[in-house]
């Protein structure tokens, strides 16, 4: 393995640091890029490289970020890991990349040492020391939150020993805590440094209050497996500054081209469409009606709060415990979680600044046929439905609406054109943990209620919509998940509600009970509006669109929120535990878990890997539905 040495052609720009790494295995994690000698390099060129870096430009972003988190916790629709399919050569990329990020990082660490011990270190050395300590923490629980087992002390240039989940995160945890601790916040940042922090221009208060609020985060991680260890940490982590105003926010402005810059979810031909479970959460949650959010134009289009739509069982799979698998909605929903429509506007609506006009664009007139001969045209413009993903085997060959664009909401705009600000971590998340540890009796210093409501403030402050706060915080209106937002509302739903339908193909009209669904996951399905459950609904809405991997991690944590089980119209080869016996009430083995290791890794490294597999525990498999430590079993 030889690697060429790189040179600095300026301290002022990005691209001063051309690390022309000719490492041929990135995968084995023990590269080590650093060639020059500290006096003729910089910590913050290596600390630059691994926070833009994990931007992710767009041929991983699209894999990762997109097909795999985004699927994995229903914030599109699309089948990859929702039903337990994934690929290799992108596991592979994902797995180089993030390598390289760490490279970056734990080579700035490395230099700062060597400055400090050389005498050339600036005053702000061992900050920065410190930041890159903070980073490498949550690059490092990213890698393995996806794959599971990964090393603790890698990339030293020899290929590493791999460390089981637990390890590692208590690793993780400890490095937060010392990291911020060393923070000297009256050490002054020089301004020529600034530009190589796409986050916080190296406010080292910032950076204190990111690192005690990750800490937060991962320390909930282990609350339903380690929880002690949980508790401790979290209860000491809150007591420290905390990252409690959009204005300390974690984000990293995006930018137009192809570059680690380029816009997350910029990709014009991704679909990013409204999934079941987005559909779902948002559908009456607040008691909102959408003629008070839309203008007049909009008002035909609105539907009774007791229309459940066109029921179109020929075309539309049952086969899932979505609640209203078999129903389409022609028109937009009586009422809405006001961050709905500007999240994801209505199909064809495009007069909407917001609406997406990308590549995919294509009709809102959809065909169902018998297979040859058209029976039903679907017209989506003004309406708002989003579909489970799966194989929906012969509805679904005749069903020209679902999968396909034009007929379903898609992600707005201002998420998609490079104009916005990549959230890694926002004030809202940071309430929503603190409510959810004063709900487990742990020492937090708000009570539930009020970090819940701070928590809802601060998303609906970034959306622009806390005109709509009062109502919507005193609303005991249940969505279609059976939750509602009233903290003081507990009182569980009904089993079923009546629900008025037109029949598709003869515009009969009839009248029908649906069911609020089961979550077989949380609670042996037995509640769907606790305090917890309303937590976890809230977090979850709030992270939309920028933090899916938070949302999956929940998920696979807790089961919340409900998320709906895959069409199994046919049985899915990957989740062979999914069946249509069992789709009503299905286990952990329904949903994915993580992320396979790559091929390259075993050509690479086959110790660590071994390692790994042993790691994982009581004889796991490397498979996509092997539950993560922290995880449920």
């Amino acid at each position: 393995m030889t690697m060429k040495r790189f040179k600095i052609a300026s301290a002022l720009a990005l691209s001063a640091i051309v690390l022309a790494s000719s490492c041929k295995k990135f995968d084995d994690l023990g590269t080590n890029p650093k060639q020059a000698s500290p006096e003729q390099v910089e910590v913050e060129y290596f600390l630059n490289n691994a926070i833009i870096g994990a931007q992710m430009d767009p041929h991983i972003g699209e894999r990762a970020f997109v097909l795999y988190w985004k699927v994995a916790s229903h914030q599109m629709l699309e089948n990859t890991l929702n039903v337990g399919e994934d690929d290799d050569d992108w596991n592979k990329d994902y797995f180089r990349y993030i390598s390289g990020w760490l490279n970056h990082v734990n080579t700035a660490i490395q230099v700062a040492d060597d400055k400090k011990t050389n005498g050339t270190a600036w005053p702000h050395n061992d900050n920065m020391k410190q930041v890159a300590r903070i980073w490498r923490a949550y690059l490092m629980s990213e890698m393995a939150d996806n794959y599971g087992p990964i090393p603790v002390n890698g990339f030293q240039g020899t290929n590493p020993d791999f460390a089981d989940v637990k390890t590692v995160y208590y690793h993780i945890l400890a490095e937060l805590k010392d990291a911020s601790a060393k923070l000297d916040l009256n050490v002054p940042t020089p301004e020529n440094i600034k530009a190589y922090d796409a986050a916080y221009s190296f406010s080292w208060a910032k950076w204190q209050k990111y690192a005690n609020s990750l800490r937060l985060r991962l320390a909930m991680r282990l609350s339903q497996v380690d929880a002690p260890k949980a508790k401790a940490e979290f209860e000491d982590a809150v007591t420290k500054p905390l990252l409690t105003a959009m204005g300390d926010a974690f984000q990293v402005q995006e930018k137009s081209g192809w570059n680690d810059l380029s816009g997350v979810m910029s990709r014009p031909w991704s679909t990013l469409m409204l999934s079941a479970t987005v559909k779902n959460l948002y559908t009456g949650l607040g008691g909102i009606k959408s003629a008070d959010q839309l203008t007049a134009s909009y008002a035909p289009y609105i539907k009774p709060a007791n229309y459940a739509g066109l029921r179109l069982l020929d075309h539309f799979s049952t086969k899932t415990n979505e609640p209203y698998a078999g129903y389409w909605l022609d028109g937009l929903p009586n009422m809405i979680d006001p961050r709905g429509y500007l999240t994801f506007p209505p199909a064809g609506d495009f007069n909407n600044p917001d609406f997406a006009k990308l590549n995919n664009w294509s009709s809102t007139l959809k065909r169902l046929t018998d297979g040859t001969n058209t029976v039903r045209t679907l017209e989506s413009a003004f309406t708002w439905n989003g579909a489970a993903g799966g194989d929906w085997g012969v509805p679904g060959s005749k069903n020209l609406w679902v999968f396909t664009s034009g007929g379903s909401p898609r992600l707005a705009l201002k998420f998609r054109n490079d104009s916005n600000k990549r959230l890694f971590f926002a004030p809202w998340e940071t309430y929503f943990l603190i409510a959810e540890a004063a709900v487990r009796g742990w020492t937090v210093p708000l009570t539930g209620e009020d970090a819940y409501t701070k928590g809802i403030t601060s998303s609906f402050e970034y959306w622009g919509v806390s005109s709509k706060l009062p109502a919507y915080l005193a609303s005991t209106n249940y969505n279609n998940d059976g939750t509602s937002v009233s903290w003081s509302h507990v009182t569980e739903p009904p089993a079923t509600y009546a629900m008025d339908y037109v029949d598709g193909y003869t515009a009969a009209t009839g009248s029908v009970n649906i069911k609020y669904p089961v979550n077989t996951l949380y609670k042996n399905g037995t509640v769907k509006n606790d305090l917890l459950t309303k937590i976890i609904t809230q977090k979850y809405i709030a992270q939309m669109p920028w933090l899916p991997l938070e949302a999956w991690s929940d998920h696979r944590r807790l089961g919340l929120p409900f998320i709906e089980t895959p069409v199994v119209e046919n049985t899915l080869n990957n989740l062979p535990a999914l069946t249509q016996a069992n789709f009503m009430t299905p286990t952990v083995k329904c949903f994915p878990q993580r992320l396979r290791y790559p091929s390259s890794l075993i050509n690479a490294n086959a110790k660590g890997y071994e390692q790994a597999m042993t790691a994982l525990g009581n004889g796991a498999t490397d498979a996509i539905t092997t539950p993560l430590w922290w995880a449920q079993k």
